[in-house]
């Protein structure tokens, strides 16, 4: 029995050493998203100092230009008031250079408003990478954080953990549920953002040809469908961040971001309607309180729709002063709760959540006849 205790606590060893290889190979792409947006932050800041040249440049042109269109349209003034005292020339000369400077005066401001608008659209641009620049570096923070406790006390969690095989396969979970969310965000940022930043960079170089081929007015038409496309782009963006951790849940609190969070989901399924209730006081909580309630209804939405194919679920919330109360309930196909099933380890994160706050999870279903969901958690906990 000791031999084999001590194979277990080596087995893990290497496990968990796989999970630091893991979490540091995730803290180098993450670094590399930030090197390539400081990169990308530096050419758009080149190319927004030369915009702005060209804006000044294109307004003292348009300045000239109206200058010179003022006296044109003066001197056809005088030739109309006086027209029989000029040569058919002097006629013709005075109304086709007063047409040509107008001309020349109308394509300088579009092009100054073009300019205004690339300038503009940098600027954006700048300030989201400035945003996704910050966010790596304190995702690289944290990582730093989680890799020092797994090189430290994280390692003599096998001294904690009884029996063989439960000590491998927390071990095996862990790396796979990582990898599994690692595929799920490369796939969703592949098939989701970057494919309509694609087309945003071929629409982009369209426009310009449209404005030199077809028109400005051509060009306004296309540009409608053209901010439709970097508005998807950008609502998928934040749905991925969301997942990843709404920042939402510091600033504005839990139901306002509970609230958000399953109207966006409702809206990106389309499918299955979803209801929020919310009963008692709307006020803070500790924030282990509302991260963990946060991930316990997100956890059980996401496996209704995985696996219930459900057309509606309800999602309430009540507190107390005592106590806090979720009920999630989906009319999808249910399971047979007496049958042990293989991949729950979604459902032991959620128990392992509420046995922290000392709290009941309840999951009552039978086959066709939906999932219900209830948890218990006491507010006094810790105090």
């Amino acid at each position: 029995m000791s031999a084999n205790k001590q194979f277990d606590v080596k087995q893990l060893d290497k496990i968990i050493g796989k999970v630091i290889d893991t979490v540091h190979d995730s803290k180098d792409e993450i670094f590399q998203i930030g090197e390539q947006s400081r990169q990308e932050h530096e050419r758009l800041l080149e190319e927004l100092e030369r915009t702005k040249e060209l804006v000044n440049k294109t307004i003292d042109e348009a300045d000239k230009l109206e200058v010179q269109t003022r006296l044109a349209r003066q001197r056809l003034s005088a030739v109309n008031r006086d027209f029989k005292r000029y040569k058919e020339e002097e006629i013709r000369d005075a109304y086709e250079k007063a047409h040509d400077l107008h001309m020349k005066l109308a394509m300088i401001r579009e092009q100054e408003r073009q300019l205004r608008m690339r300038r503009d659209e940098i600027e954006r641009r700048l300030a989201r990478l400035e945003e996704t620049i910050e966010r790596a570096e304190h995702l690289i923070s944290q990582i730093t954080v989680v890799l020092n406790y797994l090189n430290s006390d994280f390692r003599q969690i096998g001294e904690f953990i009884e029996g063989a095989r439960q000590k491998q396969e927390f071990g095996l979970k862990i790396i796979e549920a990582q990898e599994e969310e690692r595929k799920r965000l490369s796939r969703e940022i592949h098939d989701g953002p970057a494919q309509l930043l694609a087309h945003v960079m071929m629409r982009s170089d369209l426009l310009e040809r449209i404005c030199r081929e077809r028109g400005p007015d051509e060009m306004i038409r296309e540009l409608r469908d053209f901010k439709k496309m970097v508005r998807s782009a950008l609502y998928e963006v934040r749905r991925i961040i969301y997942d990843l951790r709404p920042m939402a849940l510091d600033d504005l609190g839990l139901i306002p971001t509970l609230r958000k969070y399953l109207q966006t989901v409702e809206e990106y399924n389309k499918t299955p309607k979803i209801s929020f209730v919310h009963f008692g006081e709307e006020k803070r909580l500790p924030p282990r309180f509302e991260i963990a309630i946060f991930r316990l209804i997100q956890e059980s939405v996401q496996n209704a729709l995985k696996h219930a194919e459900p057309t509606e679920i309800q999602v309430k919330l009540g507190i107390t002063n005592n106590y806090i109360f979720i009920v999630i309930k989906d009319n999808g196909k249910g399971f047979d709760t007496n049958v042990k099933k293989e991949n729950t380890f979604g459902l032991i994160g959620m128990k392992e959540r509420v046995d922290l706050l000392e709290g009941n999870l309840e999951i009552r279903s039978k086959i066709g006849a939906g999932t219900v969901v209830l948890i218990q958690i006491p507010l006094d906990f810790g105090s």
